[in-house]
This record gives structure tokens, sequence and C-alpha cells, in this order.
């Protein structure tokens, strides 16, 4: 059996793509190798002005207790944004007293679901009338492509808004049946104050996913935003409170994980702990918090997904989509598609084809518009792709494109393919978080099951396939949380997302994120001389 819609499905991706992110067009035009604007042109000015750089305490903004500010760079030049204010171990302490007093003593969790709810959807339509400058910043402080911040990212920030706005008003608890003349129900309580953590790959979008369930469930939340990407969350945050928020319920401090993120894992009286990072942290405060209060943790953590071609794939739509899955957003994305596995029948023709598509890839100064790629995220990061691109080098890969630097200013890597990739490489094992594509070659589908499972991470998967049958093998045999078949990237608010083994545990958006944080009390009460049981 096949899918009789596969040729529609790459079509419909392919316009979503050309709409979001500008590649189609780029294809068509033949013209966009390893461009150099980067190098050569000014720096954009950005369209927006960044007002908001202190910590959000109790509704409102102030300094640092200590004074102290740090740098948020342009990765474009590398040049500084604005000064933020470094929140600390004190500030922490006064953001979750905030939230505290706010979850004990202030209204939002003795709102109703209703005046809950209508909050969350002004704040939707407040950050859809933001939408520009929301991108702006997004773009400014993490070097992602305008287009896609601005036609992607921040619709679906307001769109996972909307959709917890529907579920506040709809969470409830059962009532259970009993061996005996008792009337049982179950309530679902907000779990408390939130200690959420959020990364620079999305910061908006990781914001909604922490923020928007949490809030909806009436809890309050002290947020820490990463260190490379401040901005957004605080822009955000206030239109939160335009809304109507009351002060208290969120606060967002700016800081390091060394100081102002372990200050928020150890502390006693935050009830839950939400983190997406990498995994090596994520162990890191679990141990915290099973040391602090025993506060349960909910982790989206790394990723080296499998993208699996079948012998029966389009190569030409095969190409598109994996070279989709892997170098979106710069390749810094915990599920990118990083571990391209084709069949050995159609392996070379895709090797080529693969190689031509990554010549092809604009980038340059992600506010130019037609750029599918910007500069990485910061000198770090930078460094570390470039060791991975040089061990797969020494290692025995086989370097078709890229391998380097882009220009002389910024962190731009060229986008990179790698064929003749084996298992045992460090490039097909480790999360290298950037856009280097690793193509290995597999015989059979027992083979590459085995392989793609033979990891320590379980995020999410793609499989490219004609064959319904072939499919439905490879969705159940692949142990990660998310396969996507014949697409990729597919974020929907209401599609659960999270990891197997060292990928995580528990799920973000959807109804499965609500659990997250809710408390179940079970209330048992006797019944004299029931009608019924």
């Amino acid at each position: 059996m096949h899918f009789p819609n596969l040729k529609m499905t790459i079509g419909r991706i392919r316009y979503l793509l050309s709409r979001s992110l500008g590649s189609t067009s780029s294809l068509k035009r033949g013209v966009c190798k390893y461009s150099t604007v980067a190098a050569i042109d000014e720096p954009i000015n950005p369209p927006v002005k960044v007002n908001y750089t202190q910590l959000l305490i109790n509704g409102n903004f102030v300094d640092a207790a200590s004074g102290k500010t740090f740098e948020t760079l342009d990765p474009r030049t590398g040049e500084v944004i604005a000064n933020v204010a470094e929140g600390d171990v004190e500030d922490i302490n006064r953001a979750v007293s905030a939230a505290r007093k706010a979850f004990d003593e202030g209204p939002w969790p003795k709102m109703t679901a209703y005046e809950r709810s209508k909050i969350l959807l002004c704040c939707a339509d407040l950050l859809e009338q933001h939408n520009d400058e929301l991108a702006a910043l997004e773009t400014w402080d993490s070097g992602k492509p305008y287009e896609q911040a601005a036609k992607v990212e921040v619709p679906m920030l307001v769109r996972l808004f909307r959709y917890y706005a529907g579920w506040a008003d709809k969470i409830h608890g059962l009532t259970v049946p009993a061996d005996g003349p008792y009337h049982v129900q179950t309530l679902h309580e907000p779990i408390g104050v939130a200690g959420q953590i959020i990364p620079w790959n999305f910061p908006l979008l990781m914001y909604a996913w922490k923020v928007g369930p949490a809030l909806a469930c009436g809890n309050t939340i002290v947020l820490k935003t990463a260190e490379q990407t401040p901005l957004s969350a605080l822009y955000a945050a206030n239109l939160l409170h335009e809304a109507g928020l009351p002060p208290g319920v969120l606060n967002v401090v700016s800081g390091y994980g060394k100081t102002a993120g372990i200050a928020l894992c150890s502390h006693m009286d935050v009830d839950k702990l939400a983190f997406t990072g990498s995994t090596s942290t994520g162990k890191v405060i679990v141990e915290m918090a099973a040391k602090s209060n025993l506060k349960p943790v909910t982790l989206e953590l790394g990723g080296k997904s499998p993208f699996i071609i079948c012998e029966d794939a389009d190569v030409d739509e095969a190409v598109e989509l994996a070279h989709f899955a892997l170098f979106f957003n710069q390749g810094q994305c915990c599920c990118a598609g990083s571990r391209t596995y084709v069949h050995e029948r159609v392996y070379d023709e895709f090797v080529e084809k693969a190689k031509a598509r990554a010549v092809q890839r604009s980038v340059g100064d992600p506010f130019k518009q037609g750029i599918e790629q910007g500069p990485q995220i910061d000198p770090k990061q930078f460094e570390k792709i470039l060791g991975y691109i040089k061990a797969g080098i020494e290692g025995g890969a086989t370097l078709e494109t890229g391998g380097g630097k882009l220009g002389t200013k910024g962190y731009y890597i060229k986008p990179t393919v790698f064929s003749n990739v084996t298992d045992d490489m460090l490039i097909a094992k480790d999360e290298i978080f950037g856009p280097v594509q690793s193509i290995l070659k597999f015989k059979s589908l027992n083979e590459v099951i085995q392989r793609s499972n033979s990891t320590t991470y379980g995020l999410a998967a793609g499989v490219f396939t004609q064959n319904i049958d072939t499919a439905n093998t490879l969705a159940r045999a692949l142990r990660v949380g998310t396969v996507w078949i014949n697409c990729y990237d597919i974020f929907d608010a209401a599609i659960p997302f999270g990891g197997y083994k060292m990928s995580g545990h528990g799920r973000e958006r959807g109804v499965y994120s609500l659990s997250n944080y809710l408390q179940v009390k079970a209330v048992v009460t006797p019944m004299k001389n029931p009608a019924w049981l």
C-alpha cells in the first residue's frame, strides 16, 4: 500500500517553507551560493528598540540587587546590543517570594478559570499586534532569519497562548466509583510556584511552552531566560502584564546558570521545575531538585535524531526535506534530523543532490529578505561546531561541501555536508547543534532500526517512504517521542513533544503538558443510605 498524497504533502511543505523561510524561491533562481553578505555588507539596522533590560519582579522592572549587568551580543557582528540586569541569588529569592505571595494570597489561583482565560486571550491579541517588534528582537538577539521569526515563530507564540487560554476553564477532576458507600472525587489543583528555565535557540516559543500551561492551570512562575537571549521574553512578559496579569504571577530573571539557575533549582519554596536545554545540565538540575525539596522536574533535552530515507523515496523530495530537517534554525534545533540514513540504492544520488542543495543555501544577515541561514548564537557555539567539523574530517568522513566559517565578522558557518559517515564517528554520535549534515548508508529495515535506536537520545525521528507498511513498522520500532512521516518539524500547539531515554521526561504542548503543572487530590466522603452507588 502506498501514500497517494505524498507528492501533495511535499508540495504543501515546500509551499509553507517558501512563505515562511523563503527557500523555494531561492531554489528556483539558483543564485544563492554561500551568500557572503555577512562579510561584505554593513549589517541592517534592526527595526526595533530595546526597551526592557531589567528584571521583572512582582509586576515591576527593577535592577539586580547587586547592580550588575551583562552584555547580550549581536551574533551578526559580536557587538553589544544592550546591557541586561544580571540576576543572582538575592534576585531569585525576591522573585520566588513574590511568586509565593501571589499564589498563596493573590487573586490569580482564586480567579475563575474563565477570568484567567480572558487574560491569556488578551495577551495573545497583544502579542499578535506586536508581531514585528517581537520578531525583530528575536532575530537581533539570536541570529535566526527575520522571516522565520515573523512568519512562523511569533504566530505560533500567539497560537500557543490562545490554545492554553482555551484549556483554562476545561481543567477538572473526576467522580470515581468506590467499593462502598463513599462519594469520591478527584481535584486537579495548581502545583504552586513553578521555576522555569528556557534555552537560547527558540526563546519565544519556549517561553510559550512553559508559561502558557503553567498559567492556564493557575500557577505562579519564576522564569530564567538564557543569558544569550534575554530580550524577547522580557518584552513578551510586559505585554502579559498589560493584558491584566496580577503582580507576582510571572517573574522574569535574566542571568547565568551557575548563579541564578542554581538558586532557582535549589530553592526550597519552588514547587516545580521545567527545563529545556542540554542533557548534561538536565542531570544537574534533577540532582539539585532532589537534594532540595524533591520538587518534580520536566525535562526537554538533547537529541541525535535519525532521518531515514527508504529505497522507494523520490530523491529530489527527500533531499529537500532532509535539508530542512537538519539546517533549519542554523542547525540549532534539539530535534534536528542530524543522522541522515539513506538506503544504499539511492545513496549516491542523494549525496550529490544534498551537496548541491547545501551549496545553494543562502547565508547572510538574517534581516535580509530571502536569507535561509543566519549566524550561530555566540563564539562558544561557533567554535564548538567548527571543532566537530574538524573531527569529521579527521575521523575519515568525506567532506562534500562547506567545512568552515563564512566571512570575517560574526558567527557564520558554511552549510556543511559529510558523506561516508559511520556510526562510530563523533559527528554521528554527538549533538553538534549546527549546520552539519551527516549522511550514512543502510541496507535493510531491521538494520536501520537497530542503528537508529543505538543512541542515548530519543527525541525525534523522520521517515521518508511511500510504503505505509514500512512507515508503520518504523513508527512503532523507533524509540523516540515524535516520529514525522514524510514531513518534519511539524509543530502544532496540540501535538505533545518530548523524549525517550536521555532526551528527557514529561511532555510539553498539548493536553499532556497540563499534567506537569497540576496536583491530583482524592477527596473521600462517607454517604449515609445512598440511593445508588
